[in-house]
């Protein structure tokens, strides 16, 4: 039987970039620093001794080949969503010493993984311990178009005193916010549950944006970049969604959103889409093309998110072929137990997300829960077999690291915010 196994290998320069000499000269003062994951979890990103470079050619089967005269995209980062049910989890169930223990393990880039991205449901997910929420509720039947009663303090509880944590662990750390649902009397539900944006909500969504990115870096946080809406060609029944359609985003963001930015002096960026590499309404990347190719929005535009859960990488290719300008972000990609044991998720989150993301321009590689219970949860009317990235006991405390962990480890640890990808062979391993 052949035995496989994965390694992360960072070849640090004077700068402290991970990047890989081509000129034969240079690589031969070069050392190797390798770190093992094997599917019998003996080694869990485990140091090994060093190798060194050898130009030329080789008769290994597994000859790695680097040229740093292509240089691609540069990356931002890797990491996971402290949600609500991830932050209500960490706090309030486990002790001070192991709560620190796994926000170092996580964000530490020295003594852990490093994670660099935190994207962050603004309001209830499909995972909330308390069910659906926003910054804005009313009662039924009223509504507050001026948003006078905007309010984040249901985060003040445990959310944003754990990512200030996570950012004192890691400077560097990028913070994406993103709705599952506007408050609800904004939408033709009146409800967080299904429905689409009321046409006379607009300029109130806009001001939700404005006052939750200002209210959150008053707190310590800023926001690095917003989503104007999660997955928003699905109308999920159970927990907090809106169907936005690509003209609607395409009008809030050049009428709306991106004036509002503006005129409060926002740097934060702004992505769209936020949804799945196979567009629902036809073909691959339709939606975000259809954005990108009016001016008016586009000059608002940082660049597309996507999602893993339907289609194939190269669809973020075609977009960057399409709009080069404009940044790809992988933005969302739940491992679960329909991967398999340890060795296969481990593999599928490496190889389908993050390797191919990343050969086909994503800037970002993102999976979702930061940390769940033994049961996948809490859970808000949701996904039942999503897995986290830690798994905290809620009966014993007892903390387990996921495949996940060491999927995103194997690059977080090793890729700093700012490195560019540059050319490397792919073992097949290309464009998918």
């Amino acid at each position: 039987m052949k035995r496989w196994c994965i390694v992360a290998v960072a070849i640090v320069i004077g700068s402290g970039a991970a990047l890989t000499p081509s000129a034969p000269g240079r690589a031969a003062y070069q050392q190797v620093h390798v770190w093992l994951t094997t599917p019998d979890q003996q080694n869990l990103l485990t140091p090994q001794h060093p190798l060194a470079w050898s130009p030329g050619a080789t008769n290994g089967s597994l000859a790695i080949t680097v040229d740093d005269s292509q240089r691609y995209q540069q990356i931002q980062g890797f990491g996971a969503s402290l949600t609500d049910s991830s932050a209500w989890l960490i706090a309030n169930r486990l002790s001070l010493g192991a709560r620190n223990q796994v926000m170092t393990a996580l964000f530490s880039p020295k003594t852990g993984i490093g994670v660099g991205i935190l994207r962050q449901p603004m309001g209830a997910s499909d995972f909330s311990t308390i069910g659906n929420y926003s910054y804005d509720d009313m009662p039924s039947g009223q509504t507050d178009p001026t948003l006078a009663h905007f309010s984040i303090a249901h985060d003040q509880a445990y959310i944003l005193p754990l990512l200030r944590q996570a950012r004192q662990l890691n400077p560097s750390l990028w913070v994406i916010g993103t709705p599952w649902s506007p408050p609800g009397w904004m939408k033709t539900t009146n409800s967080m549950i299904g429905g689409t944006l009321k046409s006379d909500a607009y300029a109130p969504l806009a001001s939700y944006f404005v006052k939750y990115v200002q209210a959150y870096a008053a707190q310590g946080v800023p926001v690095d970049a917003v989503t104007p809406q999660n997955e928003p060609q699905y109308e999920p029944s159970g927990y907090p969604g809106m169907l936005f359609s690509a003209n609607q985003e395409d009008n809030f963001v050049k009428n709306y959103l991106g004036p509002a930015f503006v005129s409060a002096h926002i740097g934060t960026k702004i992505l769209i889409y936020d949804h799945n590499w196979n567009d629902q309404n036809g073909g691959p990347a339709t939606y975000p093309q259809a954005i990108l190719s009016d001016p008016a929005a586009a000059r608002y535009v940082t660049g597309t998110a996507f999602h893993c859960y339907n289609g194939a990488p190269y669809t973020m290719s075609d977009v960057h072929t399409a709009f080069p300008d404009k940044g790809i972000y992988e933005t969302e990609c739940s491992g679960g137990s329909w991967q398999g044991n340890f060795a296969q998720s481990f593999q599928s989150q490496l190889q389908w997300y993050i390797m191919l993301g990343l050969r086909n321009w994503a800037q970002s590689a993102v999976l979702w829960n930061v940390a769940l219970d033994e049961y996948n949860g809490p859970t808000n009317g949701g996904c039942m077999t999503c897995r986290g990235l830690v798994t905290i006991n809620q009966h014993t405390g007892n903390v387990t690291y996921t495949s996940d962990y060491y999927a995103v480890g194997h690059l977080s640890k090793f890729v700093p915010t700012g490195a560019y990808r540059i050319g490397s062979n792919t073992f097949g391993w290309g464009r998918s």
